[in-house]
């Protein structure tokens, strides 16, 4: 009889065993991870310590959506113009969206003690200092004899000739200070905390250089336009990137002749009034331009092949005028590098000044650039 009962005490024993041990499991088999172990152990050794833990729930994470193709029309991808952009220190060159003009507010906002703005129409030189050409004039900052200067450029033909209608770039625009801008409204008044530069490339210089490309390219001279912000953000050593730059297209593209790096020019009075180069054509307001033609001076300023550059800026000045009369101040031949060593198609264009607004500023780059297709032998309506 006593062996009966150890049997039936053993057998017990091994059945609540059992039903505890499937209860653990039960228990934990929700749990995260590694986490069913460790209350499993702790179930085995403290059950009440285990039961009193909070322990964390599994929490499924929502899938993202999968994006169902949409019925309406695909939105259209710009298409990238001629205009290039340039990394002066990979000299990487790739294609950029081409910027376009903003157009303007109708009025200035009110300012607080706003500066004056006055239009000036410059007229063309005369007499010492100056050499007359058949439209226009070169203003003689050397101190090279005008006889001299007026020599360099009686040769009537260009230096360089220019492809039309061909695969390869003829001509380059590019802006060595491409922030530069312009009034944002017509009125005759600006705000003096405005410091005249942006980052916009619809309202600096590139939006001047992107109009003049397209009227180059539409007359048949393949133009490439570089947007490249090469006084941004360092206004420092701007001429030594976009000599970077351009060294870069002229290694990519040995067929471009010309080089134009467009500026805006900054002209204020005395007393702090800012002065717009202003004319008229065809009845609308028209931004002033005027080149600036590099000159050696035998020491600083190496430029070997001046007279080949003056040769080409007499020959725009004069094509300008002819077209589009009043459109140009007199050539600045002085004592400036500008890079204009790189070919002998080198030179930069003031279009207007701070105090025109984008549209004059626009407008003059257009006539500009419409004398230069003519002056190359494109095809100008």
């Amino acid at each position: 009889m006593a062996l009966v009962r150890r049997c039936l005490a053993v057998l017990l024993c091994t059945v609540m065993l059992a039903g505890g041990t499937a209860l653990t499991l039960a228990a934990v088999a929700c749990l995260p991870g590694r986490a069913w172990l460790v209350r499993g152990a702790m179930l085995c050794q403290d059950p009440a310590a285990a039961v009193s833990l909070d322990w964390p729930v599994p929490v499924e994470k929502p899938r993202p959506a999968t994006p169902q193709p949409s019925a309406a029309a695909p939105t259209a991808v710009p298409e990238p113009s001629a205009a290039s952009e340039s990394q002066s220190d990979t000299a990487q060159l790739s294609a950029t969206p081409a910027p376009s003009a903003t157009p303007l507010p109708s009025a200035a906002p009110d300012i607080e003690n706003p500066g004056r703005i006055r239009a000036e129409q410059y007229g063309q030189g005369s007499g010492t200092g100056y050499i007359t050409l058949g439209a226009g004039s070169i203003h003689n900052l050397t101190q090279n004899s005008d006889a001299d200067l007026r020599a360099a450029v009686t040769t009537p033909s260009l230096p360089f000739d220019v492809e039309i209608n061909s695969s390869e770039p003829q001509v380059l625009i590019l802006h060595t200070h491409a922030t530069e801008t312009y009034q944002t409204w017509p009125d005759l008044v600006y705000d003096p905390a405005f410091t005249a530069r942006t980052l916009n490339t619809e309202l600096n210089m590139c939006a001047v250089g992107e109009k003049m490309t397209q009227v180059l390219n539409a007359a048949g001279i393949n133009t490439l336009h570089d947007t490249t912000l090469h006084d941004s953000p360092s206004y420092t050593e701007s001429y030594d990137r976009s000599y970077a730059t351009t060294q870069a297209y002229l290694e990519k593209y040995p067929s471009i002749k010309v080089v134009l790096d467009v500026h805006r020019d900054a002209i204020e009075d005395a007393d702090g009034t800012r002065v717009k180069p202003l004319c008229t054509v065809n009845g609308e307001d028209t931004a002033q331009v005027m080149i600036i033609a590099g000159c050696d001076n035998g020491s600083s300023i190496s430029l070997p092949n001046w007279r080949l550059n003056l040769r080409f800026a007499a020959a725009w000045e004069q094509a300008m005028e002819s077209r589009t009369p009043g459109l140009t101040r007199p050539v600045m031949c002085a004592y400036r590098y500008y890079n204009q060593d790189l070919t002998t198609g080198s030179l930069l264009i003031e279009i207007g000044g701070h105090a025109n607004t984008v549209t004059e500023a626009v407008r003059g780059g257009q006539y500009a650039a419409e004398a230069l297709a003519v002056l190359l032998g494109g095809h100008v309506d």
